[in-house]
């Protein structure tokens, strides 16, 4: 079954152009949304705990599915582990042929870049806030709410191509904060990743 899935940032703009082209593809069933990316998508994830074996997601445009390159390709990847293919009319994508595979799996190599350019990105930032007197070390004591943010921070940057200055702003963090939230979340992880105890 060919499911589409339709989706445009505000109230103002319009599904036609993409539910004509969905409906050309020959879908089924339609879910329509009126979101921005960054935002829960209730649609979506109605969409997505309705696949099954055999269904074929079908978007008009790339962008309309994914917020970043790596919440696309976590998504394709979760079809497939479902038994569901992936077409994308306008970028020529369909994962039922091999072309359409290896097209994505470039794509997935793309977003594996993306995430150790974020990490660098994020470790640079850190060692520059630490020339000039910001050491950027967690502070003891840290609050129930700053260890949330601190985690929500660190899988921000690492799933979204945001810019750092928007996700301070989501979060609503200053600069040396956002920075300092970090550098505790990373700690935090790679201390889970040694064993040892989390202080």
């Amino acid at each position: 079954m060919n499911i589409g899935y339709a989706r445009v940032s505000t109230q103002d703009q319009k599904l036609e152009v993409q539910l004509t082209e969905l409906e050309k593809y020959g879908c089924e069933s339609i879910f329509k949304e009126k979101q921005c990316a960054i935002k829960e998508r209730p649609e979506l994830e109605r969409m997505v705990n309705q696949l099954r074996v055999g269904d074929t997601v079908v978007v008009w445009k790339l962008d309309r599915l994914g917020r970043s390159l790596r919440h696309l390709v976590n998504l394709v990847g979760s079809f497939k582990d479902q038994g569901v293919d992936f077409v994308s009319i306008n970028d020529n994508i369909d994962t039922t042929t091999s072309q359409g595979r290896l097209m994505f799996n470039l794509f997935a190599s793309f977003a594996e870049f993306e995430r150790e350019m974020i990490s660098e990105r994020t470790k640079a930032g850190l060692a520059n806030a630490r020339r000039h007197g910001r050491k950027g070390g967690r502070k003891p004591g840290l609050s129930k709410e700053g260890k949330i943010k601190a985690w929500a921070a660190l899988k921000r940057v690492r799933d979204s191509d945001a810019p750092m200055s928007q996700i301070q702003k989501e979060l609503g963090l200053s600069k040396a904060t956002f920075y300092r939230y970090l550098k505790w979340a990373e700690e935090e992880e790679e201390l889970n990743r040694k064993g040892r105890k989390k202080r």
